[in-house]
């Protein structure tokens, strides 16, 4: 079936990239594309306050981008889809790939 008769993808495919069409979220997401993360680890990757990133880790754990959860002190973040993170690596190859 194509992409254009799967209206569930369309609805997947325009949610994920309206939540990553900000310049610290893609950030965030190219953080996490090797694995899960503490919050503070981010913050460092990332450049920008902790208040700053923990409100748009929010952002995409709401649009169902990425999941945290606690383990003791530290919250920790991945991807939630395998998809997204694709989606980052073909973002990635195309405008920084330095041609």
């Amino acid at each position: 079936m194509e992409l254009l008769e799967r209206n569930e993808d369309i609805e997947k495919a325009t949610n994920a990239l309206k939540a990553m069409a900000h310049p610290l979220r893609l950030k965030i997401l190219c953080a996490l594309k090797s694995d899960e993360l503490p919050v503070l680890e981010i913050v460092e990757q990332v450049g920008s306050s902790q208040s700053n990133i923990s409100q748009h880790i929010e952002i995409l754990r709401v649009k169902n981008i990425i999941e945290s959860r606690r383990d003791g002190n530290r919250i920790l973040c991945k991807v939630k889809d395998t998809k997204i993170l694709k989606l980052v690596a073909n973002m990635q190859a195309v405008f920084c790939s330095g041609s």
